[in-house]
């Protein structure tokens, strides 16, 4: 096989943790693990939801070679030199996984490389772009027929993000009453998200003190940043949600710190009502989370990985700051996140988003039907526990979503074929 470069191009959180994850992996398997041959890069653009730590979470996956950070980005759009100047060989492909999709036109352009574009809704540059994976048929019945041939359905890459195969994510009867916390991953979600979250937890186990809670670590984030907005002190929201606050505590048995001065993985939060939520740090989360009879989530990319793993969840979009919420993409994440307008901005987007109300989750997207319950106003814990209460004491219910959402969640392999795509246009002349 000639040598060949893979230019990942991608932005935020989300997209290179649940498209470039398993793109990677794809492209390995078909193109082989040895760098010499076929060589993956990985430049990020910036994002408005952005982290600081995409580069890392890239650098962590061993199927990519190099990684270069959002804010050397414009430079190499411009002038086609990276911050480290790396060295492009002859023969290339660009893979559009986030962004605008103008940047794989310009820097394909640049490198001479073919192009390959991940589109969910929309694609555009129909007549610049080599070929395109998109998301479902509805895409392509956008595009002129000259172009059509350039398309292939490969299907949602959110949904080929498990790797647990999908017959596994029964219940385990042993943990029937291991409970989900996902309350996001960036500042404007997690502020709401972590009180009102943990809140529900407590008075949950107030009625059921058998049932476990556990909190998968968003990888863009460290556990004392998270634990934080458990603090009432620092994180003033918690007040609307009748919180007390809760703490960062090592296990029994690791939790010293180690030579990095952090935390080992095995740490829990403990609320002042003495409930104490596991913290779970490996990534991804999906042995644990299939073993949840239910999870408290945020809307986002989590509603998709947990309907893939068939897991039940209470979708929850609090609103008791209208203008915590700023993380929403393109344009209305960034007039959100203005200085001096951006908290109106926030206001005025949140009410045009709340007032359609229905199908936010990535489930009821998939049905275009409220499988799973979304929960949007002024929530108080209480009322939101009543209803989990309810659940746990009513399980057919839970199966009954869990039919639902193994019949909607679609086929895995959107990755492996991308990843064909990739392999294909290789070879064009």
């Amino acid at each position: 096989m000639t040598q060949i470069d893979i230019l990942i191009l991608s932005n935020g959180p989300g997209e290179v943790t649940t498209w470039v994850r398993p793109v990677v992996k794809a492209l390995r398997q078909k193109f082989g693990i040895d760098p010499e041959q076929a060589r993956i890069s990985v430049v990020l653009s910036p994002c408005p939801n952005a982290s600081g730590k995409e580069a890392d979470i890239a650098r962590s996956y061993i199927e990519v070679d190099r990684v270069q950070s959002a804010e050397y980005f414009f430079s190499f759009l411009l002038w086609g030199k990276t911050q480290d100047n790396w060295d492009w060989r002859e023969n290339g492909v660009v893979v559009f996984l986030g962004g605008d999709q103008f940047f794989p036109v310009v820097i394909g352009k640049k490198l001479n490389y073919r192009t390959v574009v991940y589109a969910e809704w929309d694609a555009r540059w129909h007549n610049l772009i080599d070929r395109f994976g998109v998301m479902n048929a509805e895409v392509v019945t956008k595009v002129a027929p000259k172009y059509a041939h350039k398309f292939t359905v490969v299907g949602d890459l959110m949904v080929a993000t498990p790797e647990l195969p999908l017959e596994n994510s029964s219940v385990n009867q042993e943990l029937s009453e291991l409970i989900g916390i996902l309350p996001g991953s960036k500042p404007s979600k997690l502020a709401q998200g972590v009180p009102l979250t943990v809140a529900i937890a407590e008075y949950v186990h107030a009625k059921r003190p058998q049932t476990k809670f556990v909190l998968p670590v968003a990888p863009t984030l460290d556990l004392e940043t998270l634990v934080s907005f458990a603090d009432p002190e620092k994180n003033a929201i918690a007040r609307y949600f009748g919180f007390k606050g809760g703490s960062l505590v090592g296990s029994e048995s690791q939790g010293t710190k180690g030579d990095a001065g952090k935390l080992t993985p095995n740490s829990s939060l403990l609320t002042v009502k003495g409930l104490s939520v596991e913290l779970h740090t490996e990534y991804p989360a999906y042995d644990v989370l299939s073993q949840c009879c239910i999870c408290l989530t945020t809307v986002g990319a989590n509603t998709a990985e947990l309907g893939s793993l068939g897991v039940p969840m209470i979708v929850l979009l609090p609103t008791q700051q209208l203008d915590a919420m700023r993380s929403w993409d393109g344009l209305p994440g960034l007039l959100a996140n203005l200085p001096i307008f951006g908290s109106g901005f926030a206001k005025l987007i949140n009410w045009m988003v709340l007032s359609r109300r229905g199908l936010l989750a990535w489930p009821n997207i998939w049905a275009q039907e409220m499988i799973v319950p979304e929960l949007v106003g002024k929530l108080q814990p209480q009322e939101v526990a009543e209803m989990v209460l309810d659940y746990l004491e009513n399980p057919e219910k839970l199966e009954a979503i869990r039919a639902k959402l193994r019949s909607v969640r679609g086929e895995p392999g959107a990755a492996q074929k991308i990843a064909e795509i990739v392999w294909e246009v290789r070879s064009l002349e």
